[in-house]
């Protein structure tokens, strides 16, 4: 039983420029969003919305942590995926040479 696999290296490689352009819109966007989630103010002067801004924050807080670390990881999916392309390219290149 054999098995033949098709990749276009360029299309992986496209993939991981695009994965990057999204990845980096996504970064912005929660920087932008980091004040607006982890400072939220009390509505109110009483004891209870103290309480739920410190609530809110502490979850815009650890929402700005995990997109942080989802960021690291995202990042080494694209480096991992451009490099692929690569490798996919060089192979390819080497395995015409060989007909030729």
């Amino acid at each position: 039983m054999s098995f033949f696999l098709d990749v276009e290296p360029q299309a992986i490689q496209l993939a991981a420029s695009q994965l990057q352009v999204l990845g980096s819109s996504t970064v912005a966007s929660n920087v932008a969003a980091a004040s607006v989630t982890t400072l939220i103010p009390p509505p109110a002067a009483d004891d209870v919305s103290a309480l739920l801004a410190q609530f809110f924050n502490a979850h815009g807080q650890q929402y700005q942590a995990h997109a942080t670390r989802g960021t690291a990881i995202y990042q080494r999916l694209v480096e991992t995926l451009a490099e692929a392309g690569e490798r996919y390219e060089n192979v390819e290149f080497s395995n015409g040479e060989m007909f030729n």
